[in-house]
């Protein structure tokens, strides 16, 4: 019943709710990175697959500036990644346009994370299996290593929580979220400024 209809219902409340209390404080972050990125805009939109595979576009705020080397390729992470952007990202303040995302039904606040359409040939039967329900701002394998452990372990944490649903997991991972971001945790891989990429094997 709580995975099928009252979840729904939870999260809409809280993100409407949230949308109304923090909206004046998501204009001046946007305001703010608009700034810091250069003129490259404050938000970042993107294609990403839902519940079932469905496609939809997650907003986010932009954490990075458009500067291109002198052949016209975007310069790595690290390099266009601004010193507010890292703030934004280690303060996990880059997810909360998300919220959006919630209220109209393509996300839930708690669920998988809304992967890169790139990677759906490339999920074994197991792993798709993280399509079962709506991707989540937060999700229990953010709850357990984030961008700090490896493809294969997220997966593995993703099914685990397609198969235990409950309003008690999802408050276990509201609570384990809020603590990592006030210690800031998991926020980068070892070897990357931001998420690695998933070649499906990984």
């Amino acid at each position: 019943m709580y995975k099928n209809f009252f979840k729904r219902i939870i999260d809409f409340c809280i993100a409407f709710t949230a949308l109304i209390c923090i909206g004046w404080l998501l204009i001046i972050i946007a305001i703010w990175l608009h700034f810091a990125n250069k003129g490259a805009g404050a938000f970042f939109f993107q294609e990403r697959p839902g519940r079932n595979g469905k496609i939809f576009r997650v907003v986010k705020f932009k954490t990075m500036t458009d500067e291109r080397d002198a052949d016209g390729n975007l310069l790595p992470d690290e390099q266009r990644l601004t010193k507010v952007g890292s703030f934004v990202r280690s303060t996990s303040i880059d997810e909360l346009p998300q919220l959006w995302n919630v209220l109209v039904g393509d996300m839930a606040l708690i669920g998988p994370r809304p992967l890169l359409v790139q990677y759906l040939p490339l999920y074994s039967k197991e792993q798709a299996r993280r399509h079962e329900v709506r991707p989540g701002i937060s999700g229990w394998a953010q709850c357990h290593g984030r961008n700090a452990i490896s493809w294969t372990q997220k997966f593995e944490y993703d099914v685990w929580y397609v198969d235990h649903v409950s309003l008690l997991t999802d408050l276990k991972v509201i609570f384990i979220t809020i603590n990592n971001v006030l210690r800031r945790k998991d926020i980068n891989s070892a070897t990357a400024a931001t998420m690695e990429f998933f070649n499906g094997k990984n």
